[in-house]
C-alpha cells in the first residue's frame, strides 16, 4: 500500500476502540492465557516498558513496518523479533517519551520525526516480569536506520501488505518459559518467526487496521 493513502487510514485509527486482550489471545499459546488468567500482573508490580510500531515508506512509497532482531546475550528476549524500545529511565517524561527515546537510540530516528497516532492495549510479559506499552507511529521522511551496536543485530523491515496477509499466520513448535516444544501461534515476515508479546502487539494492530481498510 501506497504510505500516503496508509497515513490517511492511520488517522482513523485514534478514535477507534481497542480489541485488547482478546485480540492478544488470538497469538497467544494457551498455556500463557491460563497463566494470565490465573495471575493478576498489576500486583506482580511489573517494571515499565516502551515499545514503537513504526511505519514509514521504503524508496518507492510502498508502506513497511519496523521491527528488529535482538543481539544474542544473557535473557528471556535473546535473539528474538521485537519492536525498538525498552525500559523506563528518569529522565522519561512518560511511556510514549520511553518508546520515542528508545526507538532514537536503538534505530536512530529522531522523536520529532515520528508522527504517534495512539497508544495500544499493554502487554504483560511474565518471563521478565516488564508491562510493556506500545505505540502505534509514522514516520514519513525515513533516514537510513542506524542499529545500536550492542542492542540490535538487524534491522527487519517488513511490508505492509505481507503483515496484512492471512498466508504469513502461522503455527511453529517452540519452547518458551510456560512450556516445551509447544505450538504457538506467530506471523512470518521478511523470514523471522514473530511470536510472544510482538505477535500480541500485531494483533491488535492487524485488527484495528482491518476496520479501517
Amino acid at each position: 500500500m501506497n504510505f500516503d493513502a496508509f497515513s490517511e487510514i492511520a488517522l482513523k485509527l485514534k478514535n477507534l476502540p481497542l480489541p485488547g486482550e482478546e485480540s492478544h489471545y488470538k497469538m497467544s499459546p494457551t498455556e500463557r492465557i491460563q497463566w494470565l488468567k490465573q495471575n493478576n500482573s498489576k500486583k506482580i508490580n511489573p517494571k515499565r516498558a516502551g515499545v514503537m510500531a513504526l511505519f514509514y515508506p521504503d524508496t518507492s512509497m510502498e508502506t513497511r513496518l519496523l521491527l528488529i532482531l535482538r543481539k544474542k546475550y544473557e535473557g528471556v528476549h535473546s535473539n528474538q523479533i521485537g519492536f525498538p524500545g525498552g525500559k523506563v529511565e528518569k529522565q522519561d517524561r512518560d511511556l510514549m517519551d520511553t518508546a520515542l527515546r528508545e526507538t532514537h537510540e536503538e534505530v536512530g530516528v529522531p522523536p520529532d520525526s515520528v508522527q504517534v497516532i495512539r497508544a495500544l492495549s499493554e502487554v504483560y510479559i511474565p518471563p521478565s516480569n516488564f508491562m510493556v506499552q506500545p505505540y502505534l507511529g509514522l514516520y514519513p521522511k525515513p533516514q537510513p536506520f542506524v542499529p545500536q551496536e550492542d542492542e540490535v543485530e538487524q534491522v527487519v523491515e517488513a511490508y505492509l501488505k505481507d503483515f496484512l496477509d492471512d498466508a504469513n499466520l502461522i503455527e511453529e513448535l517452540l519452547s518458551t518459559s510456560y512450556a516445551k516444544n509447544i505450538n504457538v501461534p506467530a506471523y512470518k515476515l521478511n523470514g523471522y518467526t514473530v511470536w510472544g508479546a510482538t505477535a500480541m502487539m500485531l494483533s491488535e494492530i492487524r485488527e484495528l487496521l482491518q476496520q479501517v481498510l
